[in-house]
């Protein structure tokens, strides 16, 4: 009676307002005014190569970073060209260092390209950056016609990155909102009723958003652009299927109650536990990340959490609100008339009787379909280098490549060595023993004096080969730089730096630390394996005590939870062909994996959770003095949930599909794999396996409990 007392006109609307003042309030407190800043990059927190770029950032000559000007044509450069490149390197020199005479350009061998690098003071301030970048840009391309100029090296990199999610925020939100829009209109086909939940689940979004990024800046975090773009996409499509949910139930209570508080306070009472079994159990597998060794999978699973939790918030307490103060109207024109019947059985309850007398059949079919659809994830590849990662390569990554193709000095890959001071000749003399992985630099020239008549001078000695320079020393600490003859990322580099660090722990006190580019891929890629191993089974444990204490059950936990694990190998193997055949993809990015299968296993499992706690309130509806049983429970739950669970899956796969606006191959990834793995769940693992399997298992489904009705 207390929901129904709290769902008349006058309390909605005095909620409303006091919901409306509170997510305000809540917005300002969590507005940040602090400069945009670019968040680092790097191998996670904890790992070797961040303990070597935490030791390196102390010492006085690493308070800065570096671009490389790259100036290339298909042609030859013209001596014209040459002086104009150098003349615009000077300038450069001149107003952005304190060197007095500016290094001319190095030209390659081949003469087609020329390359300048600028040492520059280091600052996270975007809008510093992109000020200096622009300013350096405009200066270098000075007088050039025909050649192409590329800015690349740290600072480039930090600048085409930012400029690649410039206006991202915005093109994201705004498809989103298309989508969700255009399949609102579909589902309630009402040109007035989806406002309401486009407006609710899209204030949530700013709401979680601001809150996000608020808790990550005051837990010393920082959200970058990919964080910010699933956390919307997870918003919006969560929080509008919980709406979805909600409306459907609340239209199916309004042709029996004629009060509208009456039925909105059924519809809440029967949809709220299965939103808050669905929406706790994301928010618990995003709890898990919070444990993952990955930052940006530590950062997810913070954004994460707080997002599904004002979707939930949205959808469970203030959607109920929005919908109750306005009449029966705002469904035109099919409103819900108090006391009207459907005029006919619904398309999915006359699916599930179907089902029902050929479960083997359909099982058998659903299996074989599966099977086809994953068998491809048989020849996945994995690990994109970081110049494979985007959609449309920016300069930056041009730049790279072509310095690495044009000039030898640019084709091995550095890595830095900090040892303490009285290890260095010990960790110079290793180097020099595994000359064979690095490249020899080259020795200084002997300076000689004029020739002395009458005296006969010796040849000077033929210096000794040296494969490492040793640098400054800090607080105990002395920094030795050296090179692999391996391309950067390849398995060579990572294989060589894994030895290396193995080889160090027996040099002197064994405390050699080795960092660097490729030590930082090697980090991630443990971590990303060590996040598997913790992630994989986590989820699925949480899953499935979620399901055993919803359904009170243990035999149709299991199944469901198998089903969902079968429809993420069917997703990644269809996903993975249309990767290869489509987009041409060289490989998924190493967290691709990691994160689609906690979205999927956590999103997928929703619906089959939404169908099994309606299947289980129909089932236990007495009739003749006992329950109706499962397979009545099944047919009915289908003819009631079919039409807004299929509408909330298309919905929710559409949503994910719009992380493919997003410039990175990874966002690509994960949201085809999402959008084709929870297609398959509403499509087929919800409407087809999940039923035939509920019909062959019977009463058992709901084991060990005993619900009264003949397991025959």
């Amino acid at each position: 009676m207390f929901l129904n007392k709290t769902y008349r006109f006058w309390p909605s609307l005095i909620a409303m307002v006091l919901a409306t003042a509170l997510a305000g309030v809540m917005f300002l407190l969590s507005a940040t005014s602090n400069e945009e800043t670019a968040p680092e990059a790097g191998a996670p927190t904890a790992s070797e190569s961040a303990e070597v770029a935490r030791i390196v950032a102390e010492f006085p000559d690493s308070a800065g970073t570096s671009i490389f000007l790259v100036f290339t044509k298909t042609s030859e450069l013209s001596d014209a060209e040459l002086t104009t490149i150098n003349e615009n390197v000077a300038e450069v020199f001149a107003d952005h260092t304190d060197i007095e005479f500016a290094i001319p350009a190095l030209v390659s061998d081949d003469g087609t390209t020329a390359s300048a690098i600028i040492p520059l003071d280091k600052t996270n301030v975007v809008d510093e950056q992109k000020e200096r970048y622009n300013d350096i840009r405009d200066t270098s391309e000075a007088g050039l016609s025909g050649v192409d100029v590329f800015i690349s090296g740290p600072e480039g990199f930090v600048v085409d990155i930012s400029n690649v999610f410039a206006g991202a925020d915005f093109t994201l939100l705004l498809v989103t909102a298309s989508v969700v829009i255009l399949l609102l209109l579909v589902t309630y086909r009402s040109p007035i009723l989806w406002i309401i939940p486009l407006l609710v689940v899209g204030l949530a979004d700013f709401l979680a958003g601001a809150m996000a990024e608020k808790t990550a800046d005051m837990l010393g975090g920082q959200l970058d652009g990919s964080t910010t773009g699933i956390l919307s996409v997870l918003v919006f499509g969560a929080g509008t299927n919980y709406a979805l949910l909600i409306i459907s139930r609340y239209r199916e209570e309004l042709l029996k109650f004629e009060s509208r508080a009456d039925a909105m306070a059924k519809a809440v009472r029967g949809t709220a536990p299965a939103i808050l079994a669905s929406g706790g159990t994301v928010l618990v597998v995003m709890a898990v990340l919070w444990f993952a060794q990955l930052d940006s999978s530590r950062n997810l699973g913070l954004a994460g959490f707080v997002g599904i939790a004002v979707a939930m918030i949205a959808g469970i307490i203030v959607l109920p609100f929005a919908l109750v103060i306005w009449p029966r109207w705002i469904f035109w024109p099919l409103t819900p008339k108090f006391g009207s019947k459907p005029k006919r059985e619904s398309m999915w309850a006359r699916a599930g009787r179907s089902i029902s007398r050929r479960p083997v059949l359909f099982s058998i079919g659903s299996a074989v379909l599966a099977i086809g659809l994953a068998l491809p994830a048989m020849g996945i590849q994995t690990g994109l280098t970081a110049n494979e990662r985007f959609l449309t390569k920016p300069g930056a990554v041009i730049g790279i490549e072509t310095l690495t193709e044009k000039f030898e000095e640019f084709q091995g890959s550095g890595f830095t060595v900090i040892a303490s001071e009285d290890d260095v000749d010990a960790v110079q003399a290793f180097l020099d023993d595994n000359s064979d992985i690095l490249v020899e630099i080259p020795a200084p020239p002997v300076v000689t004096g004029p020739p002395v008549p009458g005296m006969v001078i010796a040849p000077a000695p033929e210096p000794e080969p040296t494969f490492s320079t040793v640098g400054e020393s800090i607080d105990g600490w002395t920094q030795i730089t050296a090179t692999l003859d391996f391309a950067a990322e390849s398995d060579d580099a990572k294989e060589a730096i894994a030895d290396l660090r193995v080889g160090l722990d027996s040099v002197g006190d064994g405390e050699a630390l080795v960092g660097g580019g490729d030590a930082q891929v090697l980090d991630t890629e443990l971590a990303i394996e060590a996040d598997q191993q913790l992630v994989f089974p986590a989820v699925l444990a949480v899953v499935l005590l979620i399901l055993i204490l919803v359904l009170q059950s243990l035999v149709a936990p299991l199944i469901l939870l198998a089903t969902v694990v079968a429809s993420y190998f069917a997703a990644l193997g269809a996903s993975w062909a249309l990767f290869q055949t489509i987009w041409g993809f060289p490989a998924l990015d190493g967290n691709v994996l990691v994160l689609s299968f906690l979205f999927l296993v956590a999103l997928g499992i929703d619906y089959n959770m939404f169908l099994m706690t309606r299947v289980k309130e129909e089932s236990e509806i007495v009739v003749d003095g006992k329950p109706v049983g499962i397979k009545q429970g099944m047919v009915t739950a289908l003819g009631a949930t079919g039409g807004v669970i299929t509408s909330a899956g298309v919905l929710l796969a559409a949503v994910f599909a719009v992380l493919g606006v997003l410039p990175l191959i990874t966002l690509t990834q994960i949201g085809v794999i999402v959008c084709v793995g929870v297609l398959l769940d509403t499509l087929l693992v919800r409407t087809v396996v999940v039923p035939s399997l509920t019909f062959l298992v019977g009463e058992r489904m709901w084991l060990p409990r005993k619900t009264g009705v003949s397991v025959r």
